[in-house]
């Protein structure tokens, strides 16, 4: 368990944080650039003093204001991995992943050829990191951090710095570690996909405070948080199930509370499971089962929250057996009579639900598949 709870005054910025996260899986510090992220993981590091408060692992704190500790940096045994990978140019990849690693053998319990699998960096071992791409260096350094035998892995923006391609590289690598290391991972990003596809915690930080803190599916279907969460990428998470595929069409079927959700081939095996996250603005509203539609995902709701803005655009919070978002014109709003308790048609296409709407929750890849890539 990983307690929280710091204030500190940095220039004319102040910040005044608390929480508690899990001994696994990834918590994710999701916001906004200058929202005070990396300064809080600075201080879980300890390479950021707090004015006041109290940082404590599984009990034993790291540091307490209150009872004078402050342990240095070394002595806290995280592992960080920053925007940029830091390697040591001078020395060969395989020089890099063992600089940190505990001298005595019986100190060590992360295996150095099973991380080094698990990452794919096998054939770079000889090789300087001049001679490395952008992903491939991320992936030597978050080795690095692993190998360094630490207690909780902090990630701060990892892929801030990659192009699409190198990101899409990385992030299966990241989910082989939340479900094979079990190492728990602090992770800090303001990018939607990342944390839809990584995280099962979530904290939202604004302004230095944390503006809520929760499981994913709760905290990205609060309509109240959208002005955090981002207009264009704001929805729904859904908890789903591979239930088949479609090899004709190439398509797959996902069961969730509401019934079976239709998306572009997923290539994972059934009984897989994943998160879905469905954009308010790709689902469409109907008052009557639509007839003749190219539409494959039609499920029957009740509105049972009307967000408070109003303007061109409304949102809305439907039942469909599972909390979903919807983003009609205000026309349209007027035009269908929405109110609380309404019941309606949810409309959502499948092609809206790509690679990047998905993310695998501790799931088996068909063999062939092992790049990670999916869909």
């Amino acid at each position: 368990m990983l307690e929280v709870a710091v204030q500190g005054e940095f220039g004319a910025f102040a910040l005044d944080m608390a929480f508690t996260a899990g001994s696994d899986g990834i918590t994710a510090l999701f916001g906004r650039s200058g929202a005070g992220k990396t300064l809080l993981v600075n201080m879980l590091a300890g390479l950021v003093r707090p004015r006041a408060g109290r940082i404590a692992l599984d009990g034993t704190a790291l540091f307490d204001s209150a009872a004078h500790i402050d342990l240095k940096p070394e002595a806290r045994r995280l592992g960080y991995v920053f925007q940029d990978s830091r390697l040591f140019p001078h020395m060969s990849v395989r020089g890099n992943l063992v600089y940190g690693r505990p001298k005595r053998a019986a100190d060590r319990r992360v295996d150095f050829d099973h991380v080094v699998t698990l990452l794919g960096i096998e054939p770079l071992l000889e090789r300087r990191p001049k001679a490395l791409s952008g992903g491939e260096k991320q992936r030597v350094a978050i080795g690095r951090a692993l190998l360094a035998e630490p207690r909780l892995l902090l990630m701060d923006e990892p892929l801030a710095a990659l192009d699409a391609a190198r990101k899409a590289e990385i992030l299966p690598y990241i989910e082989r570690l939340r479900d094979d290391l079990k190492i728990p991972i602090v992770y800090v990003s303001h990018a939607m996909e990342e944390i839809v596809r990584l995280a099962d915690t979530v904290v939202l930080v604004s302004g230095g405070r944390i503006a809520a803190h929760g499981p994913i599916e709760e905290i990205m279907g609060r309509l109240d948080l959208r002005p955090l969460t981002g207009r264009y990428e704001a929805g729904a998470v859904i908890s789903a199930t591979v239930e088949g595929h479609d090899e004709r069409y190439a398509l797959t079927s996902l069961r969730f509370a509401g019934g079976v959700l239709t998306v572009p081939r997923v290539e994972l095996e059934p009984g897989a499971t994943l998160r879905v996250r469905v954009r308010a603005r790709d689902v469409a509203l109907a008052l009557a089962p639509p007839k003749d539609t190219s539409v494959l995902n039609v499920f029957r709701g009740t509105v049972t929250e009307v967000g408070a803005e109003r303007g061109p655009q409304v949102d809305l919070k439907l039942d469909i057996g599972a909390p979903l978002w919807a983003r009609v014109t205000a026309r349209s709003f007027d035009a269908l009579g929405i109110e609380v308790g309404k019941p309606v048609y949810a409309l959502i296409k499948a092609v809206a639900l790509d690679r990047h709407s998905l993310g695998w929750v501790g799931a088996a890849r068909f063999r062939g598949d092992e790049d990670g890539t999916g869909i």
